[in-house]
């Protein structure tokens, strides 16, 4: 059965909130969460930026819920460090961390001051920093000069188990090289034939028989015109096609895009209604694609009432 999770969005929120928030999904229901790993929020609404490492360890702590985490290593994270912390967290909570790698944005990572590549560059480099995370997490001492460099590394303190290193993508381009190298493939939510054809470059490639996860982003809230307004508000940003979201670095950039994005525009990027039953039936669809998980992102203030509509009705309907 595909698991339901609740995704925890470290732009939008205060760190101590947040905790609160994956300690009520966990009562109300909800089967694992995912968070974000952002320096900036992407727009000044959004208003947050905490440290996700720090906050993981306590979300663990503070729940029982197998957790996941996006990353870009090789900018703003050396890759050792990265490995570093991850191969700690499994090691407290064994089994129950998965990290996804990705190329990055420019909003977070170019904040090193380092010229930001275009996105072949980009993909070379994460994939050299996998594959010095994997001989880390493997015991070994590494030593590597390439894109990124790593003289005499080895960590001590590691899990029996190496932490799940997933690819993420949300192109068929990029998940067909990502199963190349992935333990798992991390992709969006969307209307389902897209989002199929995402996953089916990812099996179709080497990743047959590989976990999936989903990232769904929706609006809900009780009325359509709250559940709109709360998309636009806090998403809005977002929802400019092509390579704008990688490459623009300020949140400000976001928040002038965000001002000319429409209804109907929002709604070909977040999954908008008041209706529950109306998600209900998006969400069992993108579970159809046998995925192995699905992250309910609710882009709304009202993390409280989602978490307690969702759990009351939705997630039980989808059981």
């Amino acid at each position: 059965m595909t698991l339901i999770g609740y995704h925890a969005s470290h732009e939008q929120f205060a760190p101590s909130d947040l905790i609160g928030f994956v300690r009520a999904a966990e009562a109300a229901g909800f089967d694992c969460a995912k968070s974000s790993d952002h320096f900036h929020p992407w727009s000044d609404r959004q208003g947050q930026s905490g440290f996700a490492w720090s906050w993981l360890g306590a979300a663990m702590q503070a729940t029982s819920l197998p957790m996941g985490i996006i990353s870009a290593p090789g900018y703003r994270y050396h890759p050792a460090i990265l490995a570093q912390a991850a191969a700690t967290i499994g090691e407290m909570f064994p089994g129950r961390l998965w990290l996804a790698l990705g190329s990055g944005e420019a909003i977070n990572e170019a904040i090193t001051g380092e010229v930001w590549p275009d996105k072949a560059e980009r993909n070379a480099r994460l994939r050299e920093c996998v594959d010095v995370t994997r001989a880390l997490f493997a015991g070994e001492t590494v030593t590597h000069r390439g894109r990124v460099r790593v003289v005499e590394a080895k960590l001590y303190s590691r899990p029996s188990t190496p932490v799940p290193l997933f690819g993420a993508a949300v192109s068929e381009a990029t998940a067909a090289w990502a199963a190349g190298w992935a333990d798992g493939l991390l992709t969006t939510g969307g209307e389902p034939d897209a989002v199929a054809r995402v996953i089916n470059a990812f099996r179709d490639n080497g990743g047959a028989g590989k976990p999936i996860h989903i990232q769904h982003a929706l609006s809900w809230d009780r009325t359509e015109e709250e559940a709109v307004h709360n998309a636009l508000e806090q998403w809005g940003p977002l929802s400019a096609a092509g390579d704008t979201n990688w490459n623009l670095s300020r949140p400000s950039d976001f928040d002038a895009i965000g001002a000319l994005v429409t209804e109907k525009t929002i709604r070909q990027r977040v999954a908008v209604s008041a209706d529950l039953g109306w998600h209900q039936a998006r969400i069992a669809a993108l579970t159809d694609l046998e995925v192995a998980a699905v992250h309910l992102h609710c882009v709304g203030r009202n993390q409280q009432d989602f978490i307690e509509a969702f759990g009351g009705k939705v997630l039980p309907a989808l059981r």
